[in-house]
């Protein structure tokens, strides 16, 4: 029993970290954060409000990098050169009230 655990835990050390970039979307363009986006297929992104609170959340290419209760859905985001640079979001699918089809939207 203790070489079964031994050797679990080996397999999940020698395992690779699956950590998610995060970056700061108002030292980028709007095209630069869709491209990185898109690239790594999930992304977080935080900056500084107006008001001076640190607001972040997690961007993903499609609904694929959601949760199972999930879907991906357009949001708005500020950049460097646009002040509403759309991305995708993931979102509860009980915010959908009532529609038959959850949305499949594509970054």
């Amino acid at each position: 029993m203790k070489k079964l655990a031994l050797a679990a835990a080996l397999v999940l050390a020698a395992a690779p970290a699956l950590a998610i970039s995060r970056y700061n979307p108002l030292s980028m363009t709007c095209q630069s954060a869709r491209a990185a986006i898109h690239n790594q297929g999930a992304v977080i992104f935080r900056w500084t409000s107006p008001r001076g609170l640190p607001l972040y959340d997690r961007y993903v290419r499609n609904s694929r990098y959601c949760d199972a209760n999930e879907y991906a859905e357009w949001k708005n985001i500020p950049t460097r050169d646009d002040r509403s640079c759309p991305v995708l979001n993931c979102q509860s699918i009980d915010n959908l009230d009532g529609m038959f089809f959850v949305p499949d939207n594509y970054l």
